[in-house]
């Protein structure tokens, strides 16, 4: 079975502390968001797969390739073009990018899904279709509540068919329990093709599925278990990290070896555990050094490579890779790379701005760099 994955989108949001890593591209631990994704597809059966990309091309295509290695066939259909030697993107819409594919050489030959490639989704993708062919429609629509942090548009569904009658903004408030919103992952048939205007850009959800609507086409509203969360800022991609560590994410299998209860470790990760303090979960990537006395509360993460000073403490934290922790330094429910922190408030300090390096750093930097940023720091508030 066909999947579009929609991934050429400009991904602001949780820039710069993700060093403008597209949002398909972040790491949940330390695997990508688009690979969860197509691992799910695999899982039901969708292995032929089209990935939409723009200026991001370049990441996404290198990792993945041709899909082989995750048990797929991928191919790539790229919006935009260059110039200057700068790839430039030129966005045609969710909608857009269905016929752009399909007047290439006629992919979309039966059933098929799309689904947005820069969210952390679990659904059972068997069942949604089930219910597509159940109800014979032209389209289906993945439906969540509005207080599940969906971001799209508000749905009217009618209460004894299961066909979308209408549509309307946003709910001002995420308490509103009862209002279904659209969780941007459809099932289509070919024939809807047809139906997607030639203009671009054109997106599924405001053009699209209203004019389908409108022409009494179809539509089901899809009520089912799902886990979709946006990764707009980086408040959600502690959370996604979160639920990975707590193994509520389904499908995920921590990565490193359990050498203690709690506590899994990459390779060659410098640490004594009987110096520390550590209760699980805990996940450290290789070659990261935990100095003595350290303390380490879960669920944390510490990224490959980085280092945590003796003394510091790290509770509820995701510590990329290459960071450095100050001794002394404590860090609760934050998310960190050692060039910019983010708080659980949302706050993001530029910590070279901030003369606090010296805290929490590059690990890469040389002692007396931190050094100097330590001896700055003391002589700004003196």
């Amino acid at each position: 079975m066909k999947a579009l994955i929609l991934a050429a989108g400009k991904h602001a949001g949780v820039s710069p502390l993700m060093g403008g890593c597209p949002k398909p591209m972040l790491r949940i631990l330390d695997t990508p968001v688009l690979e969860l994704l197509i691992g799910r597809l695999r899982a039901s059966g969708i292995d032929q797969l089209m990935i939409t990309t723009s200026d991001n091309s370049g990441s996404i295509e290198s990792y993945f390739g041709d899909g082989s290695r995750f048990g797929v066939a991928i191919a790539y259909s790229f919006e935009g073009y260059r110039q200057d030697g700068q790839l430039v993107s030129l966005p045609l819409g969710s909608a857009g990018a269905i016929r752009n594919i399909q007047r290439h050489a006629g992919f979309f030959d039966d059933t098929f899904v799309v689904v947005s490639g820069d969210a952390l989704i679990d659904i059972d993708f068997t069942a949604l279709i089930e219910q597509h062919h159940r109800h014979q429609a032209l389209a289906t629509v993945a439906l969540a509540e509005a207080s599940a942090g969906s971001g799209g548009g508000n749905i009217v569904v009618h209460p004894d068919t299961g066909m979308i009658t209408g549509f309307g903004p946003r709910p001002a408030s995420a308490t509103t329990a009862s209002a279904l919103v659209n969780a941007g992952v459809y099932v289509f048939e070919p024939q809807v093709i047809g139906c997607i205007g030639r203009e671009w850009p054109i997106e599924i959800d405001s053009d699209l599925l209203p004019a389908l609507v409108r022409e009494a086409l179809p539509v089901h509203g899809a009520a089912l278990p799902l886990l979709w969360l946006p990764l707009a800022t980086p408040a959600d991609y502690h959370r996604a990290c979160r639920l990975a560590l707590e193994g509520r994410l389904p499908g995920f299998t921590l990565p490193g070896c359990e050498i203690a209860a709690g506590l899994r470790t990459g390779l060659n990760v410098s640490i004594n555990p009987r110096r520390c303090s550590i209760s699980g979960p805990v996940v450290i990537g290789g070659g990261a050094r935990i100095g003595d006395g350290a303390t380490l509360v879960g669920p944390c993460y510490i990224g490959a490579g980085a280092v945590i000073t003796a003394g510091a403490r790290v509770d509820n934290s995701i510590v990329l890779p290459h960071a450095r922790i100050g001794a002394e330094a404590h860090l609760q429910t934050v998310v960190t790379d050692g060039a910019f922190c983010a708080t659980a408030d949302g706050c993001v300090i530029d910590l070279a701005l901030a003369s606090m390096q010296w805290i929490i750093g590059d690990a890469r930097m040389h002692d007396t760099t931190i050094q100097l940023s330590e001896q700055r720091f003391l002589d700004s508030i003196h």
